[in-house]
């Protein structure tokens, strides 16, 4: 993909997502009410929403008032196996819903870092931190390409349907390795192709905000981590997902090419902390 392109793309999605969160901020709509980038200013239809992607009722009462709009297309922090003191980075992390059930499992002696490119949501999740009073979470705008995070001080990478609106996944993948200390793992939930989309569905910039366009061939993320330095990858993913995908975008058909999947792996070099 060429510069222009790619920046044509991020340029997009930060607009879309700072609807989303403006729309959060005034509790309206932001016109994409049923999709992964999408909220309504119901908030029992968006604790619906994040049900049925994995998260409990436990999980919609801890989280500060705001911090769930309904975002995603899982649940990171099943698979993440979080321990009491580690160092978590919440890739894209919106209004800091992952960021704060992470940090109820690191405990204060932890250590929760969210990154958003979009500014209105940095102002959010951090205003949604200090409302909860999460002093071991900090919020800090960036790409996810170019983090703002120094070398092998992270224990556990989380993401929630993000990694695929970045137009360079390698690079992105490549920094996760980068930040992660040795025995560092990935825990994503994100959305992968089961076969290769249409051009005309690639080329759909509202398909890319809404995290679906951009979906990599689980062939194709298996050979990006492994060149990236990664092992134990585990690329699982969910067939159930496709009754929620087709809500996203009614009529597109873009369901029988997507899917949610689970993503984990391991940076080598040292214990993985799963065991």
């Amino acid at each position: 993909m060429d510069q222009k392109k790619a920046d044509e793309i991020r340029q997009n999605v930060r607009h879309s997502y700072s609807q989303v969160a403006e729309a959060s901020n005034q509790g309206d709509a932001c016109g994409e009410g049923a999709s992964c980038c999408g909220i309504t200013d119901d908030a029992a239809i968006n604790a619906l929403v994040s049900t049925r992607l994995g998260y409990s009722e436990s999980d919609l009462e801890t989280a500060p008032e705001g911090a769930d709009m309904g975002l995603g297309c899982g649940n990171p922090r099943a698979i993440a196996s979080i321990k009491q003191g580690e160092t978590i980075l919440d890739l894209g992390s919106g209004g800091g819903f992952d960021c704060f059930l992470a940090a109820a499992e690191t405990g204060e002696s932890g250590h929760v870092i969210g990154i958003d490119m979009t500014p209105v949501m940095i102002s959010k999740a951090r205003n949604n931190a200090a409302k909860g009073k999460y002093n071991h979470v900090e919020f800090r705008l960036g790409e996810i390409e170019y983090m703002p995070v120094a070398n092998d001080t992270v224990d556990v990478i989380i993401s929630n349907c993000v990694i695929n609106l970045s137009p360079d996944k390698k690079q992105v993948f490549s920094e996760a390795f980068r930040v992660l200390k040795s025995g560092g793992r990935l825990a994503i939930s994100d959305v992968v192709a089961s076969t290769e989309l249409p051009q005309e569905m690639k080329q759909d910039l509202a398909l890319y905000s809404g995290c679906m366009a951009g979906a990599s061939l689980i062939s194709e993320l298996q050979s990006i981590l492994e060149e990236c330095g990664f092992e134990n990858i585990n690329i699982t993913p969910k067939d159930d997902s496709k009754d929620f995908i087709k809500d996203w975008a009614p009529g597109s058909g873009v369901e029988d090419y997507v899917l949610s999947a689970t993503i984990e792996a391991v940076k080598p070099g040292g214990s993985c902390g799963c065991c």
